[in-house]
């Protein structure tokens, strides 16, 4: 590792050069130096080469353990509940949104790190399909309907009781 990508993992968020990084481009930068550190820590250590969507949907579940949303389990008494009166043994576990980012910043990093778009392990369906499980999942662990969010413009939403108040352009 450069001294300069080095000094990102760190906490920095400059380079040696004075070249500032973004937020997103820093948190891209640790979130694929940390996707490698596992890879090597893997008996046998896994070269990002041959790296694929298992070992992806692995380290996601490695994460869960350092996840702080709770997710109900189905035979808990507040399974379902969006906000249970009292605490449980529930285990907790990254939160679907923290991951789904999570997979948007490495599926970048990949091909900016020289990986083909058709060779992107972040890329494939398995990964996909993990994440669509994870959402519902969550979802209904913990009540929450999760509804697609329609795309809505200003005018739809106002205007709507009758009254003139919002023009219409033709």
């Amino acid at each position: 590792m450069s001294s300069s990508g080095k000094d990102l993992v760190e906490g920095g968020s400059s380079t040696s050069q004075g070249i500032t990084l973004s937020r997103y481009e820093s948190q891209k930068r640790r979130d694929w130096n940390t996707f490698g550190q596992y890879l090597n820590n893997l008996r046998p250590p896994v070269p990002l080469s041959q790296c694929n969507s298992n070992h992806v949907l692995e380290f996601l579940r490695y994460l869960d353990q350092f996840g702080k949303t709770k997710v109900h389990l189905q035979g808990c008494i507040f399974y379902g509940q969006p906000e249970p009166p009292a605490p449980c043994t529930c285990p907790l576990r990254q939160a679907w949104g923290s991951l789904d980012a999570l997979i948007g910043r490495l599926r970048a990093a990949y091909e900016e790190n020289g990986g083909t778009p058709e060779t992107n392990p972040f890329a494939s369906g398995a990964i996909r399909v993990y994440l669509r499980e994870v959402r519902e999942c969550q979802a209904k662990a913990r009540g929450i309907p999760y509804k697609k969010k329609k795309k809505s413009t200003n005018n739809q939403n106002k205007g709507n009781d009758g009254s003139s108040s919002s023009m219409h352009f033709s």
